[in-house]
């Protein structure tokens, strides 16, 4: 169901995107181009860290208590990065959004907020193993801007304000789980309160790092002199190879729970076991992708985004095999927030944006070209660096995660 849910969610964001261009206009829809980039960050940031937060509380304390202790603080940390986020954007707004109305940088306050209220929900979904309602509510949020944009564009309404609303306003769709955002105070006890905002300070810097690396590439390339053609073919290309990503992101809110039952349960064989796993499934897709990136990954790319729309075969290789690594970092990542270790996926990014930065410096002259071995670069440091990290010593993590 969440597989579904998860697929189904992705082809509606797609879908919203591709209404609101059209409704719009490639110029005139630039503002809720960078609003829909935020978004990704501030989900990065917000959705998956508390979501996570909540499932693994819940899983290693057997009740809902710490979450509920800790929520006024948690809420409060949302309050101010979304007022901190809105004024940064009130600054910047010329430069980011290119009008001086007060409009975009509250749009970006409001994701701020609805991207920490979806983690609320998510995780609650999750920890109570409601999946079905989860894999609704992933749907939901996007099916709701997919279908206001629609609306927008049978009206014939041509405001960028207006689609920027209907991509503010799908996180409201939580709400249609108003349980979700009640937690019982009953516990059995093993979490102390003062652990939830360093969980979640740890957790989200490393998915916002961890997203920069995902997306950024495009944006190096820019700053590397390539040209426009250059980047939007590596845009689209990026775009293409990372569905499995998005595909995954919905997937892996059932294993926090399982994992972090087995740390708590000091269960190290198992654990070993899923890291074996892990590393097994990701030799097994880099192949894969290779082969794809090598074979069809041009004609896919083509298909998807339109004719002459492509990157060379040996360029299109790197991006599947980077997108590849992106997976398994995301798999390896779950594992570390079963185990309480948020600052090892931190460590484990910060030392694939240098092995990123290096090969950017040092391989051949074409700023294509570096960008893309930049961006394998990164990931395959960082998961060789995180796999290394989860997989040593699983009895002694169990007991610090108690």
């Amino acid at each position: 169901m969440l597989a579904a849910g998860s697929t189904l969610s992705g082809l509606l964001a797609y879908g919203f995107f591709a209404t609101m261009t059209r409704g719009l206009g490639p110029a005139a829809a630039a503002p809720v181009s960078v609003l829909w980039t935020y978004w990704s960050f501030a989900a990065a940031a917000l959705t998956f860290p508390v979501q996570h937060w909540i499932a693994r509380s819940v899983a290693a304390t057997g009740g809902e208590g710490p979450v509920r202790r800790a929520l006024p603080r948690v809420v409060s940390v949302m309050l101010v990065a979304a007022i901190a986020s809105g004024g940064l954007a009130w600054a910047a707004r010329e430069a980011l959004f290119h009008r001086d109305d007060v409009w975009f940088p509250l749009m970006v306050a409001g994701v701020t907020l609805g991207s920490g209220l979806v983690g609320l929900v998510r995780g609650a979904l999750a920890a109570r193993r409601r999946f079905t309602s989860l894999a609704l509510q992933i749907v939901t949020e996007n099916a709701v801007r997919c279908l206001a944009a629609l609306v927008l564009l049978i009206l014939d309404v041509e405001s960028a304000v207006a689609y920027g609303l209907c991509l503010t306003c799908g996180a409201l769709a939580g709400l249609w789980w108003p349980s979700s955002l009640r937690f019982s105070p009953h516990w059995r006890g093993g979490e102390r309160r003062e652990q939830a905002l360093a969980f979640l300070s740890r957790a989200s810097s490393a998915q916002l790092l961890a997203q920069v690396i995902l997306t950024g590439s495009p944006v190096l390339l820019t700053l590397g002199g390539g040209t426009a053609v250059q980047v939007t073919a590596l845009f689209s290309a990026l775009a293409l190879f990372r569905a499995p990503y998005t595909f995954g992101l919905g997937v892996v809110s059932q294993l926090t729970g399982k994992l972090t039952r087995m740390v708590v349960d000091g269960d190290a064989t198992s654990l070993r076991r899923t890291a074996l796993l892990v590393l097994g499934s990701t030799a097994v897709a880099v192949v894969v992708a290779a082969a794809i990136g090598a074979t069809v990954g041009g004609s896919l790319t083509e298909l998807v985004f339109g004719e002459g729309i492509s990157l060379p075969r040996s360029l299109l290789v790197l991006v599947a095999v980077g997108s590849a690594f992106a997976v398994a970092n995301l798999l390896a990542t779950v594992i570390a927030m079963a185990q309480n270790r948020p600052g090892v996926v931190t460590r484990a990014w910060l030392a694939g944006a240098f092995a990123a930065g290096v090969c950017f410096v040092l391989a051949g002259p074409p700023p294509l070209d570096r960008a893309c071995v930049a961006f394998v670069a990164a990931e395959s440091v960082a998961f060789v660096t995180l796999m290394a990290a989860v997989a040593r010593h699983p009895g002694e993590l169990a007991d610090r995660a108690q």
